[in-house]
């Protein structure tokens, strides 16, 4: 469960920044995922939830993106988004694979008062 890792990393950079920005309420915090991370968004939240209760985040509104997987294939050059989780070129059939997308975790921004 690297949910709870996450979300008090997370967590911890989102009080900082609320923190030197003066905010009182953090209102709204947009976060991204990349579908290699594996992240269970439901649990995320819940973890977020618990670190930051009694925070000026304890309020916020989580949206979480989850940025799809898109590799392209070292053999014959074309950029694809992998489906069904079948990591294999779509034209050539080859796994060697680079990954263009989908190992991404940052905050996109937050807002607050």
């Amino acid at each position: 469960m690297h949910e709870l890792r996450i979300a008090d990393d997370l967590s911890r950079i989102v009080l900082e920044v609320a923190s030197e920005s003066k905010l009182h309420r953090v209102t709204v915090v947009n976060i991204s995922f990349g579908q290699l991370v594996q992240i269970v968004p439901e649990i995320f939240e819940f973890a977020f939830r618990e670190i930051v209760r009694d925070s000026v985040a304890q309020d916020a509104r989580l949206v979480i993106e989850i940025i799809p997987v898109k590799m392209k294939c070292r053999n014959c050059g074309t950029g694809f988004r992998v489906e069904d989780n079948i990591f294999k070129c779509i034209k050539c059939g080859s796994v060697d694979l680079e990954i263009i997308n989908g190992k991404e975790l940052f905050i996109k921004s937050l807002e607050g008062e």
